[in-house]
């Protein structure tokens, strides 16, 4: 177990971790529309407390390819209510924006984490991030969600994303983050084969100075691979690079289907 202070709530976890998704949003690649009330959206949450998951995932802005932003209002209508409503002492629950002010009422509603998807293109979000004394996700993105697949471009991905985590590590040291976790960006401004270098290479993205969180569950690059257009039928794909994952060092795994996921590594975790 390791244990975190996160905005002022101690946490013992268990890695690899898994984090359930919770999209508050009708348009999201996956699960769009499917939890937009706030009774529904508690009741997934409880069950994927259930099943094992320790992160809660509470994004209100979707950020599939070709995706518009929504305005700060509507991400906060969206994402607020749930929030209060969640059990925030039983699981670490990360907002996933990249707006400061959706940030911000996120932290004083009870999450814990920042998960920026924007890869630090707000410097204020690290600052928010520290006053809390929450902990920070950062992802990697090549271009935003609306045109970022449009044509994605790298000498060699691995050494690009590695160089990104450590210019933005830098950064976050100088905020003294209770917990940091860096994430590759999978599917976000990548084809399939920097996914595939990734993925083979995660093991080289780790430092002291980060985790590694993975988020790959269900995307399209699964599709590419195996014929599943449907998100939905992507569990065998998904399972599969959360194992590849975790076998290279990674610490959080973000999924849809958790109890899946989780059992998926534990069984891992008796056959290595």
């Amino acid at each position: 177990m390791t244990e975190h202070n996160l905005n002022g709530q101690v946490f013992r976890l268990r890695y690899p971790a898994v984090m359930g998704i919770l999209n508050v949003t009708p348009d999201s690649f996956s699960d769009g529309g499917l939890h937009l009330n706030v009774a529904k959206a508690v009741d997934r949450v409880r069950q994927m407390l259930e099943e094992g998951a320790q992160f809660i995932d509470v994004g209100g802005e979707s950020t599939r390819p070709g995706s518009d932003p929504v305005s700060v209002d509507e991400e906060l209508r969206r994402i607020l209510p749930v929030i209060e409503a969640l059990p925030s002492d039983e699981c670490v629950i990360s907002i996933d924006t990249t707006k400061p002010d959706v940030a911000q009422a996120a932290l004083e509603a009870g999450a814990h984490v920042v998960n920026d998807v924007s890869g630090g293109t707000d410097s204020s979000l690290f600052d928010l991030a520290e006053r809390h004394q929450a902990g920070y996700v950062l992802m990697h993105a090549q271009g935003s969600p609306k045109i970022m697949q449009d044509a994605p471009a790298y000498d060699d991905v691995v050494s690009e994303v590695l160089a990104f985590f450590d210019e933005q590590a830098k950064c976050l040291a100088e905020r003294n983050l209770p917990k940091v976790w860096m994430d590759p960006g999978i599917g976000f401004g990548k084809t399939l084969e920097h996914n595939l270098a990734l993925m083979h290479n995660l093991g080289d993205l780790r430092d002291d100075r980060w985790g590694i969180l993975l988020g790959a569950s269900r995307k399209s690059w699964i599709d590419k691979l195996c014929d599943a257009p449907d998100s939905e039928h992507r569990l065998g794909g998904s399972l599969a690079a959360a194992i590849v994952a975790a076998r290279q060092g990674a610490e959080i795994i973000r999924a849809h289907d958790v109890r899946e996921t989780v059992q998926a590594l534990e069984v891992m975790e008796q056959l290595s």
